[in-house]
């Protein structure tokens, strides 16, 4: 069953431009270790890299203007993180291949907060 919170459906999948390699490593080692990495679509990432892919402790900013911070494996959210959306909604918990998974806090951008757990997307409870 979906559920549906402020008006907008709750099939809350993560999508970020930034899933191609196209862009430029700006600063520090973009290959193994720290560095910035800004894409073609204008989408930044700032963090850790292993073999050329997102992976451990990173800031994700997409072109529309939302911004990840948090845990990044096989070039993906995954794990604990932030996400805020340009409309002011903001998710706080699990990530799991790019969508909320697991324990997790969805908050309004009136404070209004709906807390359990998700699954692929969706909120399946508290």
């Amino acid at each position: 069953m979906k559920y549906t919170i402020w008006g907008i459906a709750l099939f809350f999948v993560v999508t970020f431009g930034a899933g191609t390699t196209f862009g430029e490593c700006i600063e520090g080692n973009c290959r193994n270790g720290k560095g910035t990495f800004v894409y073609a679509d204008g989408s930044k990432y700032m963090g850790t890299f292993k073999d050329g892919e997102r992976s451990g402790k990173g800031t994700l900013i997409s072109a529309d203007g939302a911004k990840y911070v948090g845990e990044f494996k096989d070039n993906k959210l995954n794990g604990h993180g932030i996400l805020v959306r340009p409309n002011g909604v903001k998710y706080e918990g699990h990530f799991k291949d790019n969508k909320i998974h697991g324990k997790g806090t969805l908050t309004s951008p009136n404070g209004e907060k709906l807390v359990g757990r998700f699954k692929d997307g969706e909120f399946v409870g508290k």
